[in-house]
């Protein structure tokens, strides 16, 4: 059995991100099962926050029965949702032209945004696997004009089932590079999705932990909003490169079903 820490145990709320600790892919990963059902045993608050903006909560709660784990769809905060919450109280009513997945769109009709691909008040940029050059070149002119450029989330890289892949802020990088002009990211590790996330759970970040596999965006999230961290090395960091940051995780394990003593 693996080490049982009763401080964790005994938090009220946990926020968990998805890619890397939950599956890759399409994947689950070990042991995740039996952490789900753990948190659901024990009344405990969860909400998996995810960086991804591909899929809505819908989805999401669906790819996750197909993988046979039963969540329901409440328990899903995006950073596309993020984005579109932090657009809609910046400007109600503005207007979008999107480089991203349906989740991305979905979430921005939400909130009462229009699409526009003429003269737009926001370039919106999230992960997508239709990138074409075409929409880089339409995306520089439009922020060239003045559009302002937000990406939904700083991550480089994501995991997968074949291995590391560029994410939103690699794939953003040629407009942001061609225009001179930074993009300002909402998701992870920004403090503003956080403060959803505590939110939507109903706790105080006292009594909520994050359990995540990025020391960029997971663990600095935690740390910066007054959360005890939890890295897994299920996903992107390894003991080798945690040395490489200024800052460290609360508690370290080798994946979710080792916080509840599973080895």
């Amino acid at each position: 059995m693996a080490e049982i820490i009763p401080a964790i145990l005994e938090k009220k709320a946990f926020i968990c991100d998805m890619d890397g600790v939950i599956y890759h892919g399409n994947k689950l990963l070990p042991h995740v099962p039996e952490f789900v059902d753990w948190l659901v045993k024990n009344n405990k608050k969860f909400l998996f926050l995810t960086n991804s903006s591909e899929r809505s909560p819908r989805e999401l709660s669906q790819k996750l029965a197909r993988m046979g784990l039963s969540v329901s769809e409440d328990h899903f905060y995006t950073s596309a949702l993020a984005t579109a919450s932090f657009l809609a109280s910046q400007s109600p009513g503005a207007s979008v032209y999107v480089i991203g997945e349906p989740g991305l769109v979905k979430a921005l009709y939400d909130v009462g945004l229009t699409m526009n691909d003429y003269n737009p008040d926001y370039v919106v940029f999230g992960e997508t696997r239709s990138l074409s050059y075409e929409k880089i070149e339409h995306a520089v002119r439009l922020v060239q004009r003045g559009a302002k450029l937000i990406g939904t989330n700083t991550d480089l890289t994501a995991p997968s089932e074949n291995g590391i892949i560029p994410a939103c802020r690699a794939l953003i990088s040629p407009i942001e590079m061609a225009t001179g002009k930074k993009a300002y990211f909402v998701g992870k590790p920004n403090p503003l999705m956080m403060r959803h996330a505590i939110k939507k759970l109903g706790v105080a970040s006292s009594e909520a932990a994050i359990i995540g596999d990025r020391m960029d965006t997971d663990i600095i999230a935690g740390i910066e909003s007054e959360l005890d961290t939890i890295l897994v090395l299920s996903g992107v960091t390894t003991m080798e490169n945690i040395n490489m940051f200024p800052y460290r995780p609360t508690y370290i394990f080798p994946h979710v079903g080792a916080i509840i003593g599973i080895d």
